[in-house]
């Protein structure tokens, strides 16, 4: 297979037919117009290929969702508006009253509350599992189910899951597999090629890479994309044309800026495993990760996210933070700049205290999303702001 960062460049090697340009069109209108009824029938009905209004389908959102379902290896894709339209869509275009789900707790924030309120209010019913605990998943699954729905590395706690494993289990009982691979990136995993059946993304995280767009994609099979592309026309969470073609063009830098934000996550989690004032360092890169063994086997890199715990808890990390020169306190990821934060202000900001207990996201822990800024000034900069614990 071609290189990623080669098929996020050369994946349908646009040339526009009119002008030359490389670039794709930016069309921003809302409505296509057409010279008769027929041809305007025959694209509604879907008939024949067209666009009719771009809540539906817009030219150049269906391009970078074209270009992400080619790097994540899939027949087809859809863009969203953020990356929670693109869970909440596709979990309700799958999902109806009597069907059941099996998830595990160690997820976004908001995904959690998913299947632990919103979802269960539809009679849907939902298992959220324990994620280290394989056997429980698997016995769940084995008693029939509709939908698995996986997250690997986890957010915050970067916990691994065995995808292929489950995902075979899964497909014994005719359960659709999803894996949010935001964390990964197609760069570093593509779960449709261990075996799950939709991978999705929020787009705002780091495919964007600039923090400053919001999106989601999901990519899998063209039958699947078919009946979640009706639900999105239907409930009008699809992305814009503006925020399309910014992603298009953040996405040709995708494969640099990951492979920067591996280098720097792995050397900064070994440097962090090795500090006094430092507990304990989650990061599927270190061979003292429980599951180190399966990252290698599914993983070509292992992310830019890590997360630890320090001497003093929530309190000391409330002191060393603000220290920080070279990142940016705030609730995002996958930027080139280093995003720092306590899960109670980021990923799990939705949840009670006692919620993100549930979940196994305790208070004092820190996500660290590495950024590609020069290694040595990172660790510097950590250095000086860790006196402060």
């Amino acid at each position: 297979m071609t290189g990623p960062s080669t098929r996020t460049l050369y994946v349908d090697k646009y040339i526009d037919p009119l002008t030359g340009s490389t670039t794709p069109p930016t069309c921003e209108n809302v409505a296509f117009a057409y010279d008769d009824l027929e041809s305007w029938k025959a694209v509604a009905l879907g008939e024949k290929a067209g666009y009719i209004y771009s809540r539906s389908l817009n030219p150049t959102a269906r391009i970078y969702a074209e270009r992400m379902a080619a790097l994540e290896g899939a027949e087809a894709g859809l863009s969203f508006s953020t990356g929670m339209a693109a869970i909440s869509t596709t979990l309700f275009a799958l999902l109806s009253e009597g069907k059941r789900v099996v998830a595990v707790k160690d997820c976004y924030g908001g995904t959690y509350l998913h299947f632990t309120q919103i979802l269960p209010r539809y009679g849907i019913v939902c298992d959220v599992l324990e994620t280290d605990d394989e056997e429980a998943i698997l016995a769940a699954i084995a008693k029939g189910c509709d939908l698995v729905y996986l997250e690997s590395p986890t957010n915050p706690t970067l916990k691994i899951i065995d995808l292929e494993k489950l995902s075979r289990a899964a497909h014994q009982v005719d359960a659709v597999v999803i894996v949010d691979n935001t964390f990964a990136t197609p760069i570093n995993q593509l779960p449709l090629g261990l075996g799950a059946d939709l991978s999705l993304h929020s787009a705002s995280k780091y495919l964007g890479g600039h923090g400053d767009v919001m999106g989601g994609v999901v990519c899998g099979s063209k039958h699947l994309m078919d009946f979640i592309y009706r639900h999105r026309e239907l409930t009008g969470t699809s992305l814009d044309a503006h925020r399309a073609h910014v992603l298009m063009t953040q996405l040709k830098t995708l494969g640099l800026r990951v492979e920067r934000q591996n280098e720097n996550a792995l050397a900064i989690a070994k440097y962090l495993e090795e500090h006094p004032k430092v507990l304990h360092v989650n990061y599927p890169g270190l061979e003292s990760h429980p599951r180190h063994d399966v990252a290698k086997r599914q993983m070509s890199g292992f992310g830019g996210v890590l997360s630890f715990e320090v001497h003093g808890g929530l309190e000391a990390i409330a002191h060393f933070l603000p220290k920080l020169k070279y990142a940016y306190m705030a609730a995002n990821l996958g930027q080139v700049e280093t995003v720092v934060g306590p899960p109670g202000l980021t990923s799990h900001v939705e949840l009670s205290p006692e919620e993100r207990a549930a979940s196994g996201v305790p208070e004092g822990l820190v996500r660290y999303a590495v950024g590609v800024e020069d290694i040595a000034d990172l660790k510097k900069d950590l250095e000086e702001a860790l006196t402060y614990v």
